[in-house]
């Protein structure tokens, strides 16, 4: 984590840890960390306000911290047998996973959700790139 976080080993994070379903069906899974240094002592270190409305960024502007990037990297491959279990999908059901990081306008690091986890056969991925003329 620290290499993600761009940190040195031994910072102290929150872990929390989500399943999202989809009426009945379990669609994603995901850890998410934050520093606790940003958040000891914070309503965002309780368990009991979430989910957050607005969600991380929200959770992260009420502590004043402004996020004004964020970063998604991507890679498949074959659940795992935890993977498959959550999610609920068969070993043969590919499963997409990324990694995706809140960046302050400090340039800091401050959230790091590792991995995302989504079912492959019912994930679609958009992007939209505006190109300056």
């Amino acid at each position: 984590m620290a290499a993600l976080f761009e940190c040195e080993p031994g910072e102290r994070l929150l872990a929390r840890h989500f399943v999202f379903h989809d009426n009945d069906q379990p669609t994603q899974m995901s850890s998410s960390y934050v520093r606790w240094s940003d958040v000891a002592g914070t309503p965002v270190a309780d368990p009991i306000n979430e989910p957050w409305p607005g969600g991380t960024r929200a959770q992260l502007g009420s502590l004043g911290i402004h996020v004004n990037r964020v970063t998604e990297s991507f890679t498949a491959a074959m659940p795992t047998e935890i993977e498959a279990a959550t999610l609920r999908v068969g070993a043969g059901v590919p499963v997409l996973r990324y990694t995706r990081r809140h960046i302050a306008d400090t340039g800091r690091i401050v959230e790091v959700a590792h991995p995302i986890v989504r079912r492959g056969d019912s994930t679609v991925v958009d992007f939209v790139i505006d190109l300056d003329d």
